[in-house]
């Protein structure tokens, strides 16, 4: 449409939500890609570094490369409807959330070696819970200050993904009492959520098609 003489051409409040939610997704791509890296490397660089410590930075990389993938749809397919200062909020609060879990973990990991005080190893092995609490917090209020269209996106695609691997943590339960597969039990429930997220990453870059 042409533009009346006198009046600049400006880009739109809409142009400007989705540059910021496309640098959005380009800084969590990175950051996923650096994640999982650190988990490779890190048996090399440390060797004797739990098998733990090196699936779940693995897996937290996937889950910042499946939230970037779903923001990158998202901005793309026109269901970028979140502000572009909720979306800078969103995207300082996640990724120094995820950054503070990577090496708390890290450190934790290393004093539960060292350490044998029973009351210090509960506070040890707990704290990576506290950055986790602060990331999940962030989701919360994102989805909270959303308009009601992103919000059914949002929680279709939560629910989704936790009906998923749920249905996923039964069979795998299953097949264990069938002695057909054996997964350690604190293996899997540190999976969990790391799996929710993952997934629920994937879900809402299908959940989009049906809002374009």
């Amino acid at each position: 449409m042409p533009v009346p003489a006198g009046q600049p051409n400006q880009p739109n409040q809409s142009d400007h939500a989705r540059h910021a939610r496309v640098s959005a997704a380009r800084i969590m791509a990175v950051a996923g890609v650096l994640v999982a890296a650190l988990g490779v490397a890190l048996p090399i660089l440390a060797p004797g570094t739990p098998d733990g410590v090196t699936a779940i930075l693995v897996c937290t990389g996937l889950i910042l490369l499946a939230l970037a993938f779903a923001w990158r749809r998202d901005a793309f397919d026109g269901c970028d409807t979140a502000s572009p200062s909720l979306q800078r909020r969103y995207t300082r609060s996640l990724m120094a959330s995820m950054g503070v879990y990577a090496l708390v973990l890290f450190a934790s990991m290393w004093l539960l070696q060292r350490v044998d005080a029973l009351p210090l190893r509960f506070a040890i092995a707990l704290a990576p819970v506290v950055p986790i609490g602060f990331a999940v917090r962030a989701m919360i209020r994102f989805v909270r200050d959303l308009d009601e269209m992103q919000q059914r996106i949002e929680l279709e695609s939560v629910g989704i993904a936790t009906l998923s691997v749920s249905m996923l943590y039964m069979t795998g339960g299953l097949l264990q009492q069938a002695q057909l597969l054996q997964v350690p039990g604190g293996v899997a429930m540190i999976w969990v959520f790391p799996l929710v997220c993952f997934t629920y990453g994937l879900a809402k870059a299908f959940v989009m098609r049906r809002y374009r």
